[in-house]
């Protein structure tokens, strides 16, 4: 037995085993480029869903700043309205002015104070007049601070008339009325 040559048998064994080796190899190759490409079909198909997700908000988002837009224009008429309804409001308060400043003058006005001349400009009187004495004066400038019209009673001068036979002082006085329209247009 000495002459029994084994060698064909393992070329054989080794050919057979190659060949094993080849298919498992090709075979796992397979299967790897299969996981990558379905790896990549489902990554592909996440970026495409999200993606769309991404048009999706950004056509919301445009039709929501066409819509600030709007919001933004009828804020501003509804700013625009405000300001002539509180012009209306103040042009209503203000009309019958004359005859509440007239009444109220005749309220506030003590004994002893002689009215020579009343100017109104915008929403401030002028007052010129004459004074038996300074407290009447000082009466008259208090009731116009309590008054519920005037506000702001502003002596302007106070002279002492030497030739008169009564001795009066002649004052200038400036006194603002409470909501006219120009006083809005002061502040």
């Amino acid at each position: 037995m000495a002459h029994i040559n084994l060698l064909p048998w393992r070329e054989a064994a080794l050919k057979a085993q190659q060949k094993e080796y080849f298919t498992l190899l090709a075979a796992i190759g397979i299967i790897a480029f299969a996981l990558v490409l379905s790896a990549n079909f489902y990554y592909q198909a996440r970026i495409d869903g999200q993606t769309s997700k991404n048009q999706y908000l950004k056509n919301e988002i445009a039709q929501l700043d066409i819509q600030i837009a709007e919001i933004k224009t009828l804020n501003d008429k509804k700013a625009e309205l405000q300001k002539r309804i509180n012009v209306v409001e103040q042009l209503q308060r203000s009309r019958n002015v004359g005859t509440q400043v007239l009444d109220e003058i005749a309220k506030i006005i003590p004994n002893g104070i002689y009215i020579i001349e009343l100017e109104k400009q915008g929403n401030t009187l002028q007052l010129t007049g004459k004074s038996e004495s300074n407290n009447h004066l000082a009466n008259m400038i208090r009731a116009v601070e309590l008054s519920d019209l005037f506000v702001d009673a502003t002596p302007e001068s106070i002279t002492a008339d030497d030739g008169s036979p009564k001795l009066l002082s002649s004052f200038k006085m400036k006194v603002k009325i409470k909501g006219l329209v120009d006083d809005e247009g002061g502040k």
